[in-house]
């Protein structure tokens, strides 16, 4: 069966769309539109003439659906039901089925994630979050740390003339001072607000150092590995920036799992994706960053919540490590989105490439 040609409309459609037909009896993938190809993360290619039942599995009778909307020559509609994408979740859909015309045979199958305007709202908002709380961290941060500073100096000369237990007390005094201005220079980089010094970056070269100080250091007990697409075209980005982001996003996986485990780093180009950029007009963001790990998955209560100030599924967690990730990803005009499940965490970056002629400053 030959799939549809595919217009204008077909391809501007925001949410995942599927042509479906029976071949063999079997209800097969005869097409699909850019943003199903974003969300499947497969492309239109490897779909094509595939079993619709081995690409997605839907919570659902959908064969019978798809057999009722034929019979009857009318819309089905099915609310909220669990879609698997083979290893990860897909979420709640909800699923409409509709002839495509006079057309018995092709059936037009449209996605509408639970989630999707929740995401979407959640990356326009991390910018405006990141802005409540630099005011904050500054004011903190500056009028904290002068009076740190002079309760460390008595506490040291107070030692001088102690000893034994006495001296332990002066000691713990000054270890925990300069834990909290530890933290408090966490705060300070967050509230930097220089922004990003963007040129051509090869995102491979910046993975590629981030992982290196990670097998050295904090991910020594993890096993990394790496699915690198070499054909990526460079980032429109600071390298410099995005070294501490993946950094992070490294750290997380590896604190996540401190018995060790495996990290897995993956990068693909898909282009349907796209979002407002801070000028006003659309960026595409085709190049894709995935930090992977098999750790216990974030904690329910604060899954919605990770890309905040201050939230942090760990003990001791400062919650600033994920909201700075989030506050340079936005920075960049960039999107970064969490999904998480027991042994199986994914962080995904997407970026604008080099060479996009809407970026202003950017390469020709």
């Amino acid at each position: 069966m030959t799939p549809p040609a595919t217009g204008t409309i077909w391809a501007a459609l925001p949410l995942p769309a599927l042509m479906i037909g029976l071949q063999g009896g079997v209800e097969c993938i005869i097409d699909c539109n850019p943003a199903a190809e974003q969300f499947l993360s497969l492309s239109r290619r490897s779909v094509l003439e595939r079993p619709l039942a081995r690409i997605i599995e839907i919570d659902a009778p959908i064969e019978t659906a798809l057999a009722r909307c034929r019979e009857n020559r009318a819309p089905v509609f099915i609310n909220d039901v669990p879609v698997s994408l083979g290893e990860r979740s897909g979420g709640h859909c909800a699923i409409h089925l509709a002839l495509m015309g006079d057309r018995r045979d092709l059936v037009l199958m449209l996605m509408t994630p639970r989630d999707i305007a929740g995401k979407l709202g959640k990356a326009d908002g991390i910018r405006h979050a990141a802005r409540s709380a630099i005011g904050m961290s500054q004011m903190l941060a500056h009028e904290i740390k002068n009076p740190l500073a002079g309760i460390t100096g008595a506490a040291q000369l107070l030692s001088m003339g102690l000893s034994g237990e006495d001296r332990g007390l002066t000691d713990l005094i000054v270890a925990e001072t300069q834990r909290i201005v530890k933290l408090l220079d966490q705060v300070e980089q967050f509230g930097n607000q220089r922004p990003p010094d963007c040129r051509a970056v090869n995102i491979h070269d910046v993975l590629e150092r981030a992982r290196r100080s990670a097998e050295v250091g904090f991910a020594a007990h993890m096993r990394i590995v790496d699915a690198y697409d070499p054909s990526l075209p460079p980032v429109w980005a600071d390298g410099d920036q995005l070294l501490q982001v993946f950094l992070n996003l490294l750290k997380n996986a590896a604190q996540a799992n401190l018995l060790g485990g495996r990290i897995e780093l993956r990068t693909f180009f898909e282009q349907s994706l796209r979002r407002r950029g801070a000028s006003g007009k659309d960026v595409a963001l085709p190049i894709h960053v995935e930090v992977i790990d098999d750790g216990p998955g974030l904690p329910p209560e604060i899954a919605d919540e990770v890309f905040d100030p201050f939230v942090s599924g760990r003990e001791n967690g400062t919650g600033l490590g994920l909201a700075l990730v989030s506050k340079i990803i936005a920075a960049h005009d960039g999107w970064i989105t969490v999904e998480s499940r027991p042994g199986r965490t994914m962080f995904r970056v997407s970026l604008p490439r080099a060479r996009d002629p809407e970026m202003t400053g950017s390469p020709k």
